[in-house]
């Protein structure tokens, strides 16, 4: 994988920051609000990287498009009241991606957050300068429709050949398939190693900063 690469696109939730049992909590104590039945954790985290109304209507898809936007902005609430700094990206990687940025690398964020809620999470963990650009939800189409990536690409103006998708779900390794990018998998997040790997990542890792030496 040395030299493959000049453009690294990142998810945000549960590969570079570890916040996947946050989301899991605040999604059950939404639908719990709402009367709805509280999914099982797992259940909750195969729908984390899609936009938050796909993830809602994957869920709970016998709820009213008003009833479905009131838990919406119930969630939203509840994520937003713990206050998110540095120390809430895993281990080593804000260090990772400022040395990424100094050899050189494209960096970019694809992610199923909502772009202000991206922008707030990255400017409290300090990494928002060593990022190009991003891709929100509601900037384009959700996860695994392969738009972000190509937005992304097609501002860079990087080859496809060149670019590399990091993720921790099936959502963002589907992406990256249907736009026929490389990926690598990372089991930090929602999913694990057995269910990444059919999605056909180049390495699958347990942390995102084991790139480190090898890209």
């Amino acid at each position: 994988m040395k030299n493959r690469f000049d453009l690294i696109i990142f998810d945000w939730d549960g590969t570079l920051v570890d916040s996947i049992d946050w989301i899991v909590q605040c999604i059950q104590r939404a639908a719990a609000e709402y009367g709805c039945p509280v999914p099982e954790p797992q259940a909750a985290k195969d729908i984390i990287g899609l936009s938050l109304e796909n993830a809602l209507q994957t869920l709970f898809p016998d709820l009213d498009t008003n009833t479905r936007g009131e838990l919406a902005a119930h969630y939203g609430q509840q994520f937003f009241s713990r206050q998110i700094g540095p120390n809430d990206l895993f281990p080593g990687v804000q260090e990772m991606l400022h040395d990424f940025k100094r050899q050189g690398f494209r960096l970019a964020v694809a992610t199923g957050k909502k772009s202000a809620g991206l922008a707030k999470a990255m400017g409290a963990t300090g990494v928002a300068d060593v990022f190009c650009t991003t891709r929100s939800a509601d900037q384009t189409a959700s996860k695994p429709d392969p738009l972000m990536i190509e937005e992304i690409i097609a501002e860079l103006g990087v080859d496809k050949q060149r670019t590399l998708m990091v993720g921790d779900s099936v959502h963002d390794l589907q992406m990256a398939l249907n736009a026929h990018v490389a990926s690598v998998a990372v089991t930090c997040g929602a999913h694990s190693a057995d269910t990444l790997k059919p999605y056909q990542p180049l390495r699958c890792l347990a942390y995102p900063t084991e790139l480190v030496g090898i890209i």
